[in-house]
């Protein structure tokens, strides 16, 4: 079984090759099981996840994801999010290989969003705005420029010097990027607004959407958390990466709850936009919003791309 370490696991999924990758699973199709959910009491702190997530085609790769969120792990200077990947054969059941989980769910969770973008945001957007500045959020630019033509990336952050640190990197790579201190006049002004934080308290409020804005959350996985308000989803015509987000996000599950949002009313999932059943975007003055959860789907679409590329690039590497 070959081991692919974090800098081997990241150099085999390219952001472009990537959205082909999870595209093309999403045409084709693999099993994916409801992920199992744990949670993992910690005394003296927040309560932690166990998340494990399986995946397969038959005849072509299985994988399984394990992944820990302890929230309070930004205290001790550790990332809230840790995942490892395994990687099998389907037919024989034999591993393959050990990647770096968290390399695959941080790039595999930035190219769903940007892929769903291809549909659903203007063609012509070029302001972004990045709520959050972790693992994921740093990725978020650099995967957006990827399908649309992004110049200015507005950050957002909690805590200001995580969002300056961003900031610092993200003009190096040749962005205009900017902190924000004020979150609302920052949302009023962008074309994309991108959320990947840990939050348990709306963030983004409807009211702030202007006409053509693509609102794309990544956070929210629980029933607990949650990054926007009630109005996001009655001004918004919704999209889901899968049927399971309505399951699991707060998000989604507190509008249902309060009577502002009927699930009937999600218009289509990223299988959908893939396989063409629906266009996204209709108009250039649509409010667009893509809720997703994250599926095994995309965690297999990416580890069968590293370990592909791996392999080729091994095959043809020749000592000096």
């Amino acid at each position: 079984m070959q081991i692919l370490d974090q800098a081997q696991t990241e150099h085999s999924m390219p952001f472009d090759r990537l959205f082909d990758a999870i595209e093309s699973m999403f045409i084709e199709g693999c099993n994916v099981p409801l992920r199992h959910n744990h949670a993992i009491e910690n005394a003296g702190h927040a309560t932690g996840t166990l998340l494990l997530m399986p995946a397969w085609q038959a005849g072509k790769h299985l994988g399984l994801k394990t992944v820990s969120i302890f929230p309070d792990n930004n205290t001790q200077g550790l990332p809230g999010l840790h995942s490892t990947y395994t990687l099998f054969d389907a037919t024989t059941g034999k591993p393959l290989a050990a990647l770096n989980g968290d390399v695959i769910t941080s790039r595999r969770t930035a190219a769903a969003s940007a892929l769903a973008a291809r549909w659903l945001s203007r063609p012509d957007s070029q302001t972004l705005l990045v709520v959050g500045a972790g693992r994921i959020a740093s990725l978020l630019a650099d995967a957006y420029r990827t399908v649309r033509p992004i110049r200015t990336v507005l950050v957002w952050d909690r805590n200001a010097d995580n969002a300056l640190a961003l900031v610092e990197r993200l003009n190096r790579d040749g962005f205009d990027a900017q902190h924000v201190r004020e979150l609302e006049s920052a949302a009023r002004q962008a074309d994309i607004i991108t959320c990947a934080t840990l939050a348990t308290e709306p963030l983004i409020k409807g009211e702030w959407l202007q006409a053509g804005t693509h609102l794309d959350l990544i956070g929210s996985f629980m029933p607990t958390m949650r990054e926007s308000d009630d109005a996001c989803f009655t001004r918004a015509t919704v999209f889901v990466d899968t049927d399971e987000a309505a399951m699991k996000s707060g998000d989604i599950l507190e509008p249902i709850k309060s009577g502002k949002f009927d699930p009937a009313d999600i218009t289509a999932t990223l299988e959908d936009l893939c396989q063409g059943r629906h266009p996204g975007r209709q108009s250039a003055d649509e409010i667009t919003l893509f809720k997703a959860v994250g599926t095994a789907l995309e965690d297999l679409a990416a580890a069968t791309l590293a370990y592909d590329l791996w392999q080729e690039q091994s095959s043809t590497f020749t000592p000096g």
